[in-house]
């Protein structure tokens, strides 16, 4: 499964834990929040002034790395 902008981190996170460590790279240090399971990637990356797109390559490359 393709990561997109309109999933929540949490969804990401239960794809593969080993995404937090992107997740902080881009500032998103509270994986376990409220809010890590009720925004999008697109409204986190707001924000914490992180580019949506660049975030949403990187999850997809460390997953498609994995298969």
């Amino acid at each position: 499964m393709a990561v997109s902008k309109d999933m929540s981190i949490g969804q990401v996170l239960t794809l593969d834990r080993g995404t937090a460590s992107i997740f902080m790279a881009f500032g998103m240090h509270c994986l376990g929040c409220p809010h890590a399971t009720a925004e999008s990637l697109e409204d986190a990356s707001t924000a914490h002034g992180a580019d949506v797109d660049t975030l949403v390559d990187k999850l997809n490359a460390f997953l498609d790395s994995k298969a």
